[in-house]
């Protein structure tokens, strides 16, 4: 192989890799395992592990604990689903173009904008390419952008924003939602959009209307990042006179499977049709007459305009956004309200419920919709350890992605969490708080015994 190639030896092929970012010697691998022994490991690793089924799930923060019906897997499981790729050519795709058809109109009614594209790789990656495509709509490069929105996706608009030379400005929460007047100070006539989320991180309802508004008057675009379930009873953010609404599509019929994978989703105004990320499919007739599906606008995609291309992440995601379609298709209009109203009524009931338990207390008083902020009055670690042994995952600790929040613990409910469920958590957390306390005095340094000291 290497004379086919026309190289001595293997370090040639590695040539134009500078010497010191080499390792210059083999790999410490363990021995290779047989495929019992291999097996056996893995089982061993997988049994560490705790999944939602064994434990009271109230983690959020972007992926849910949702029911998924039998009825996802046993369509999505068909191989004319799981098998095909990219309909390149759309006169023997048919199925698979309806499909992404399908959620699109979904998608599009559910934010309340006019267009969706078929899916995008995940959440996060939909908001950094709704940046992209604001800068090219208004020819501007700043990005305003609210502390409430997702930590992820804050990290990879900062990412994206540095390949296209945008600069990313955050402002700050005031009472759990975005400061309206710090944001308005920052949008000006060299804002490309503004980025909020609904609900936001901390899991307050934010003003949509006032956020398009400022924006608007600065000629920048709006961009909201939506809980897909809130969308329920929530106003649709195009509604709100939003341009762009995006977000992470895991809730809709997709589990928890270890973080992935999931979909997202996007929906604009019309007129940034052609700006739009991802794959779009059209309708249309043939020559009979007879109802097809088509991809539409391909001259912004990847695999013609290549570096000119609106969108360069190929992967759309089209397996579990049709688990999305299906899972809406199975609520049902009705349904869809009714499963977002009974998250609405648990968790002003769990919010209540947390809030009357000594050591908790609620981070603001901002409408909610499935999840809030508290704090607890000890090390939230040391609580979430403890509250684990009774087999509740008791929820994401904010300290991680907020400092200011060191002890700030976020709770999710979902409609499988119960109101007994509601009650266990509470009622762990009047066991786990004084605990959790306790063992942080009693580790502290000035609480240590003192060595006795003789003349």
């Amino acid at each position: 192989m290497l004379d086919a190639i026309g190289v001595s030896d293997a370090e040639e092929l590695f040539a134009t890799i500078p010497a010191e970012l080499r390792l210059d010697r083999a790999l410490e691998l363990d021995p290779g395992l047989s495929e019992t022994e291999c097996f056996d490991h893995l089982a061993e690793l997988a049994s560490r592990n705790a999944h939602a089924d064994e434990e009271a799930c109230f983690i959020g923060a972007g992926m849910y604990d949702h029911y998924v019906p039998a009825l996802v897997d046993a369509i999505t499981q068909r191989s004319e689903f799981l098998t095909p790729y990219t309909p390149y050519q759309p006169e023997v795709s048919q199925g698979g173009l309806q499909v992404m058809f399908e959620f699109q109109t979904a998608i599009s009614e559910l934010t309340g904008l006019p267009v969706a594209n078929a899916s995008l790789y995940e959440g996060p990656s939909s908001l950094a390419s709704a940046a992209y495509l604001a800068k090219g709509a208004t020819k501007r490069s700043k990005l305003v952008v609210s502390r409430g929105v997702h930590p992820h996706s804050r990290e990879t608009l900062e990412t994206y924003a540095k390949g296209f030379g945008g600069e990313v400005v955050e402002v700050g929460l005031e009472g759990g939602l975005s400061d309206m007047g710090e944001l308005a100070g920052a949008i000006d006539d060299e804002t490309a959009a503004v980025f909020v989320q609904n609900p936001n991180f901390l899991g307050g309802i934010e003003d949509l209307a006032a956020v398009a508004e400022a924006a608007q008057e600065a000629g920048a675009l709006s961009v909201a990042a939506v809980d897909p379930i809130s969308l329920s009873v929530l106003r649709p953010p195009g509604e709100c006179g939003m341009d762009i609404a995006l977000g992470e599509g895991q809730p809709l019929g997709n589990r928890l499977d270890y973080g992935g994978p999931s979909f997202g989703f996007f929906a604009a105004t019309e007129e940034h049709l052609r700006r739009m990320p991802g794959r779009i499919a059209g309708e249309t007739t043939d020559v009979d007459g007879r109802r097809g599906f088509v991809l539409a606008r391909q001259t912004r995609e990847q695999h013609i305009r290549r570096e000119k291309a609106t969108h360069n992440i190929c992967t759309s995601q089209a397996l579990n956004a049709l688990a999305g379609v299906i899972y809406l298709t199975w609520l049902g209009k009705r349904g869809f309200v009714e499963l977002g109203e009974l998250l609405a009524r648990r968790t002003a009931y769990a919010r209540e419920r947390l809030a009357a338990v000594d050591g908790v207390e609620l981070l603001h008083d901002a409408p909610v919709f499935r999840e809030f902020a508290v704090s607890v009055d000890a090390p939230v670690q040391g609580v979430l350890d403890r509250v684990s042994e009774e087999r509740i995952a008791a929820g994401y600790p904010l300290g991680r992605d907020y400092p200011e929040h060191e002890n700030g613990l976020l709770v999710a409910i979902t409609e499988r969490r119960s109101r007994g469920d509601i009650d266990r958590l509470a009622d762990a957390l009047e066991r786990a708080i004084p605990a959790a306390r306790g063992a942080f005095v009693s580790d502290t340094p000035e609480n240590a015994p003192q060595a006795e000291v003789s003349a």
